[in-house]
């Protein structure tokens, strides 16, 4: 069916995936997530090597969210390099605290060396409200860009994990309804969002959010697919896989045997997130 686009992953550098501790130490955002037992860091060959096997041809490459201006730098610096090191193949997102004046400047630093949006962010990991002033920045300082904002969601029910906080679906969807020029993804099917886009007053104004599938094979049926098909939003849906978490390989299977038809698998294979993340980013890279 063609190349794959993922649209969320999670690298680091060898420096902090062989000693983690010491960044650990200064975060304890990081401490939390990173807490699960078997938890893995990959680098960027990591990755690299396991999209040439799963025939991904580019990815959306994040890290975490640091609260600390410096380690942001630090990790904000390893993907624009892995960007530019390997052309066309990593489009990278900016991590920071949207709570902290050096925001804006360290997004347009990003921004300026080939970034192509900001995320993954967890508002309840970083202690900011999407009703409050700081996303409300962090919007405005997206918008203005052109940047994709890529945000934490995750369901109000079922299990317990490492990385999974206190559901705010009412502050995602109002926070979606007030940017709606923002170029917005939530996570992990958006923390169930997806099924109220059958209120015609939100699937009216929730026409620029998209979902990714980061993690859904630990917490959906594979007929989630065949789900969003008859809500009317498979045009809005993103392979994420959360690499390191998955390999893309799982969620290609799952594809594969949903029932969707082999145009519709294309949209959410690839071509959904090659008309949201610009061809522009990969271009800004090789220049």
């Amino acid at each position: 069916m063609g190349p794959v686009i993922d649209a969320h992953v999670h690298i680091v550098s060898p420096e902090l995936s062989r000693e983690a501790q010491p960044y650990i130490e200064k975060d304890d955002f990081l401490a939390q997530i990173c807490s699960s037992p078997g938890h893995r860091f990959a680098s960027a060959g990591d990755l690299l090597a396991e999209m040439d096997r799963c025939g991904v041809e580019r990815a959306a490459i994040c890290s975490f969210p640091f609260s600390d201006e410096g380690l942001c730098r630090e990790i904000n610096d390893y993907l624009l390099e892995a960007a530019r090191a390997h052309p066309g193949r990593f489009m990278p997102m900016a991590s920071v605290d949207p709570r902290e004046s050096w925001m804006e400047r360290e997004i347009a630093r990003c921004h300026d060396g080939g970034a192509v949006g900001v995320g993954e962010l967890f508002p309840w990991g970083q202690n900011f409200a999407l009703s409050g002033s700081e996303a409300a920045r962090l919007a405005a300082c997206c918008r203005e860009r052109g940047l994709i904002l890529l945000l934490h969601t995750n369901e109000p029910v079922g299990h317990n994990y490492a990385g999974k906080g206190p559901a705010y679906l009412k502050e995602a969807a109002a926070f979606a309804l007030d940017h709606p020029q923002l170029q917005l993804i939530y996570a992990h099917w958006g923390g169930g969002l997806l099924f109220y886009e059958l209120m015609p007053e939100l699937k009216r104004g929730l026409q620029h959010l998209f979902y990714d599938t980061a993690a859904g094979p630990f917490l959906y049926n594979p007929r989630i697919y065949r789900a969003a098909r008859e809500i009317g939003i498979l045009h809005k849906i993103l392979l994420g896989t959360d690499y390191p978490l998955l390999s893309p390989r799982r969620y290609l299977k799952e594809l594969a045997e949903s029932g969707l038809s082999a145009a519709e698998q294309r949209l959410i294979r690839r071509e959904n997130a090659a008309a949201l993340f610009p061809r522009a980013g990969a271009e800004k890279q090789n220049g």
